[in-house]
């Protein structure tokens, strides 16, 4: 497994693979077949296998207040291609100097000169460069004049139902985490090292674990019933505020979770929180006392819910 991260951390090992170029947000099955589709190729080239994704997201970097919410931050994004037997992650910084090159250049300096790419796995719509002339049949062309062929994917569907981070994000959005689940091939969840917060859920008798989200924009918003994966050798419940937490005028974005029946230490712990119901929506409290009871009620059904 390899982080290769920027143009300018390629090295002469890393001419030669079998690539692919995309989003890949959530790593849904949809990615997943097209991973699969990259291994195999890979395999009978005896090539090593590569993906390219961009940071931030285009549509984050064009149009920040209308780019859709992540589901998945670079890190966790890397660790499930990893997990999919990946054996390579690029990520290319996407700004304005990367993005005002031509398709002609991107392909000659990161594609030839760069990765020596020999077979290239890529979404028939797709499109790149300055002026969006680059396309699956420009690198059709491009690929048989420099010495590697271009495949393109196919449409993933589940139930006659079309795997998308879209779809993914509407399932979450409706708090229909089943359904999410199905297209991602796992519980959703959200992922992160424990930090030291305010402490001010000490002081209302619920002490949390505070999980950043490092993203612009969460696909989740509200109070959920959740385990948390990392602690211990078993999943361990919880009761988790995504959001602001506008009683108290946070502003960062965080996963601020209250482990049940459970009292360690776990602060600097990486964990992994699935999210399985939804309790209510994020509501600013008129202080901390309705915000107390708001919780103990949140607790009471987050315990129901998984029969404690």
């Amino acid at each position: 497994m390899e982080f290769i991260r920027g143009l300018h951390n390629m090295r002469a090992q890393h001419q030669g693979c079998v690539a692919t170029i995309g989003n890949f947000d959530g790593v849904h099955r949809g990615h997943q077949a097209i991973i699969d589709q990259l291994q195999r190729k890979a395999s009978e080239l005896k090539l090593p296998s590569l993906v390219m994704v961009f940071e931030p997201q285009p549509r984050e970097f064009f149009a920040p207040d209308q780019a859709p919410a992540r589901l998945t931050t670079v890190r966790e994004k890397s660790e499930f291609l990893y997990d999919h037997g990946v054996n390579r992650v690029m990520i290319i910084g996407f700004n304005k100097a990367f993005c005002s090159q031509s398709a002609q250049t991107f392909c000659q300096n990161v594609l030839i000169d760069g990765l020596g790419v020999k077979h290239l796995v890529v979404g028939d719509d797709f499109r790149f460069g300055s002026d969006r002339a680059g396309d699956f049949n420009f690198l059709k062309t491009f690929g048989s004049e420099n010495g590697f062929t271009v495949e393109d994917t196919q449409s993933h569907t589940i139930d006659g139902i079309r795997v998308s981070s879209t779809g993914v994000r509407d399932a979450l959005a409706a708090s229909d985490f089943a359904k999410a689940e199905k297209l991602l091939g796992r519980p959703y969840g959200i992922s992160g090292r424990v930090v030291h917060g305010d402490k001010l859920g000490r002081t209302i008798g619920v002490p949390t674990a505070n999980v950043l989200l490092n993203r612009v924009k969460s696909p989740l918003n509200g109070v959920f019933a959740v385990s948390i994966e990392g602690i211990d050798q078993q999943l361990l419940p919880a009761v988790a505020n995504v959001g602001i937490r506008p009683t108290v005028n946070g502003k960062q974005p965080r996963v601020e979770a209250h482990l049940l029946n459970f009292g360690g230490d776990i602060y600097g712990k990486r964990v992994h929180v699935l999210f399985h119901k939804k309790i209510r929506d994020e509501k600013k409290f008129s202080g901390l006392d309705e915000l107390k009871t708001a919780i103990g009620k949140d607790i009471d059904q987050a315990k129901a819910y998984f029969n404690l």
